[in-house]
């Protein structure tokens, strides 16, 4: 018997000899090692045979499998392990058959121990680059079971974190062993991403999330996940990407994971530092879309989602430029739009914060941008706020949000130049927008000003209203393309502020304005502006005094307003003079009028008894501040000359008179400014008396008489538009008619003084002399000549002018 057996297992294939050496008699000694040696060397130089040693192993591993024999199932994993490790032959993708199944095998039995081993043995398998493709190789027994023990529940933690860690390694393992080779099954197909990010997701809400990097190796699964995770998204081309975002928005709507949203907002973070950057874009729009989606759900909901748009479109903006970023702002603002147009009343906290979570979006997104495309974002804004003068309440709500949008992305720009800042189709509507009835709206507007003007950050120090030196004020002199802006656009800036004081006694608005017109001082405040915004100044102080609408504490807030503006205004442009006289006049005020002096006073509180702001001798005096510039040396004539700011006398496209065409100006007479002088310079403090004997002098006196008079100007000037209005609205045919030569007259007069040619022909004739009777025979034959033609023809003086010469 015994020989018989013998016999028979020397008949036996060679291959199946060897593998029954690899087995020991007691399993607990584990694999022969010499043994297995001489299976790996029989399997290189036959490695026709390795189909055939891997169908054999997995057999005698299924039958002890099925007997319980665990430890011999170990051992024959790993001689499969040892001999893929080694091979690398064209026909291994047979020996993979059986290896696949011997894993298959592993991971349906319900032992831990042997999931986990073969798991291991199925990612070791992963790493294998192998040569030759596969074309039937599917992996969706892998995916099913490696993701359902991603969910692994042992009440062992210790077993469960295993079981966890083996069911990502296993999907890692499938990732990466799919990805690669286009021949496999595809591994971006839904039934597959519904599987694989859910499991992924699962492992990485259960502990807070850190970044992998900290570890070479991620040892629990919430780590190991998150690294599978960034893989995963890594290898995601343009059309994949959204394979992997619907099953992770889906995981977050159906844990009810974005509120709170602290989750999502890691998750996403994550997804955008591993993603392509070319397609960083893609998530951004697919977030936007899932809004969409969300429209109806709660504002918490919606709140959350727009929140973590805002964390994550930043790192999408680097990469969205032209069109795509354009598209990204219409879409936020249509949201935005979309928001306001539900709400019936009142907006609710729940919606003004989400509100406020889209607007901080939309400034996260325009902050990595350049500064040129920050100003084509801000003007693309400005052309979706609603006309000013819509004055329902939902366009005022509308407004509002889109300006504060505006602002957000302002408070992101770092300005340079004010020309490049304020191009006119963008200042013209904020400037429009500036002369709203609306009190926030005109608030924001002034923010919006200061946000990009503000240039040396003194925004902070100017919030308060103060006739004080403020010491730490950055003050430097404006280029010359700031002073050419301010020439050309100055005024309409200063208009805007004026009329948007001068609407009603709200501390906000007064507030705003003065320190809008403040950072306009200190940044573009020179000896060539320094006389409008003295024109600003006293016409604020006109204001105050003229406007008869104004109530008490107005008028004394504008007066506190043109005061602080104007010691400003001299010790920015270290005009000495100028700062004794209004450091002179704030010392008076103090005595007699301290009510008009900063602080500013509200409606809701109680003022003094006696609010007289008639008080001729502590108001400006134009003339005394032109005197000022004159001692200082700089030009003074567009002070004692030009009248200051009024209310609704300019439209915001027109410009005041140009600061080019000053020396041009028609001046007033040396005599009336002198009066004017005499009485004003009497009531103001601290400015001498001129001296008159150096008025009137022989110069002046000649200058004066040869100037025309006033009454004679006024005429000259309806002349002027009477023949305008004359040639505007005459018809054609009546011009023509009114310019036709008079050929009557014409000839007349040619008449005359061929008459009068002949007459003194025959005087001269009665002299006798030879030479004066040949000189008048030789005239008599001309005009007896020209008379007939000569040639019969008539005389060229007698002919009319052409027709062609009558235009």
């Amino acid at each position: 018997m015994l020989g018989c057996c013998g016999c028979c297992s020397a008949l036996r294939p060679r291959y199946k000899r060897l593998v029954d050496n690899i087995f020991p008699a007691n399993p607990e000694d584990g694999l022969v090692k010499s043994n297995m040696e001489k299976l790996t060397f029989y399997s290189l130089r036959s490695p026709e045979k390795l189909d055939r040693i891997g169908e054999y192993l997995y057999q005698r591993a299924s039958k002890d499998i099925y007997r319980k024999r665990y430890k011999f199932v170990e051992i024959a994993m790993e001689a499969m392990d040892l001999l893929l490790m080694a091979c690398h032959a064209q026909i291994l993708n047979l020996f993979v058959e059986s290896f696949l199944r011997m894993v298959q095998k592993l991971l349906e039995d319900t032992n831990p121990t042997l999931q986990i081993m073969a798991t291991n043995s199925f990612v070791r398998f992963a790493n294998i680059e192998e040569d030759t493709p596969s074309y039937h190789r599917r992996y969706d027994f892998f995916i099913s079971k490696f993701s359902s023990m991603c969910y692994g529940n042992n009440d062992d933690v210790e077993l469960r974190d295993s079981i966890r860690m083996a069911g990502i390694k296993g999907l890692q393992g499938v990732i990466r062993k799919t990805v690669s080779d286009d021949l496999v099954a595809n591994i971006w197909e839904k039934q597959h991403m519904e599987k694989i990010v859910p499991s992924l997701l699962f492992n990485m809400q259960s502990a807070p999330s850190k970044s992998s990097d900290t570890e070479a190796t991620p040892s629990t699964p919430p780590l190991l996940a998150e690294a599978v995770l960034r893989e995963l998204v890594s290898r995601a081309s343009f059309g994949h990407i959204k394979s992997v975002l619907k099953p992770l928005l889906t995981h977050l709507d159906h844990h009810k994971l974005w509120v709170p949203n602290k989750f999502a907002i890691d998750t996403f973070r994550i997804v955008m530092i591993s993603i392509q950057p070319q397609y960083s874009y893609t998530v951004v729009e697919t977030l936007m879309s899932h809004l969409d989606q969300n429209l109806t759900s709660s504002p918490k909901t919606r709140t959350s989602l727009a929140v973590v748009l805002s964390k994550i479109i930043a790192i999408a903006a680097g990469e969205s430029v032209g069109p795509s970023a354009l598209d990204i702002i219409n879409n936020l603002l249509m949201h935005l739009k979309t928001s306001v147009s539900t709400q019936h009343d009142e907006s609710t906290p729940e919606e003004t914060q989400y509100q406020e979570a889209l607007i901080n979006a939309l400034g996260e997104f325009a902050n990595h941008h350049p500064d040129y495309q920050k100003i084509e974002i801000m003007l693309f804004i400005m052309n979706t706020v609603p006309d000013p003068s819509n004055k329902s309440k939902g366009d005022q709500l509308l407004q509002n949000i889109l300006l504060k949008s505006l602002l957000k992305v302002g408070t992101q720009y770092r300005t340079v130049s004010f020309e490049k800042a304020f191009p006119v189709s963008f200042l013209q509507p904020l400037l429009k927008m500036g002369r709203a009835a609306s009190i926030p709206i005109r608030i924001i507007v002034m923010q919006i000003f200061q946000q990009l003007l503000d240039r040396h950050q003194n925004q902070h120090l100017l919030n308060v209203i103060s006739v004080t030196h403020y010491p730490t004020l950055t003050v430097e002199n404006p280029s010359r393309s700031d002073i050419l802006f301010t020439h050309k656009y100055g005024s309409n800036i200063l208009q805007a502020i004026i009329e948007s004081m001068s609407q009603e006694n709200h501390l906000e608005v007064l507030k705003s304005s003065y320190n809008t017109i403040a950072l306009v001082i200190v940044e573009m405040a020179c000896g060539e502006t320094v006389q409008e915004f003295l024109l600003f100044i006293l016409g604020v102080q006109q204001v105050a005094v003229t406007e008869v609408e104004l109530s008490p504490k107005h008028r004394c807030n504008l007066h506190s307003i043109a005061i602080s503006l104007l010691i400003l205004l001299g010790r920015c442009t270290t005009i000495g003079t100028l700062v004794e006289y209004v450091e002179k006049l704030i010392l008076a005020r103090k005595e007699e009028a301290p009510y008009l002096l900063p602080p500013l006073m509200d409606n809701d509180k109680s003022a003094p008894s006696t609010l007289n702001t008639n008080l001729p001798h502590l108001l400006i005096d134009k003339l005394a501040v032109a005197e000022c510039l004159q001692q200082a040396g700089l030009e003074s004539n567009r002070v004692q000359t030009g009248s200051p700011y009024a209310l609704n006398q300019m439209d915001i496209s027109a410009h005041r008179h140009s600061w080019v065409d000053t020396h041009s100006a028609v001046r007033n007479s040396v005599v009336d400014s002198s009066y004017n002088d005499i009485e004003s310079v009497s009531s103001s403090p601290g400015v001498q008396k001129r001296s008159l004997a150096s008025e009137y002098n022989f110069e002046s006196m000649k200058r004066v008489l040869a100037e025309p008079t006033e009454a004679s100007k006024r005429e000259a000037r309806e002349k002027q538009m009477q023949i305008g209005r004359t040639f505007r609205e005459t018809a054609f045919e009546d011009l023509v008619r009114r310019t036709e030569p008079k050929h009557d007259v014409i000839q007349n007069k040619l008449n005359e003084i061929f008459n009068a040619l002949s007459a003194e022909r025959q005087i001269s004739s009665t002299c006798g002399v030879q030479a004066g009777s040949l000189l008048n025979g030789t005239t008599t034959a001309i005009i007896e000549a020209g008379k007939h033609g000569g040639t019969g023809q008539r005389p060229i003086y007698e002919n009319n002018f052409p027709e062609l010469f009558f235009y």
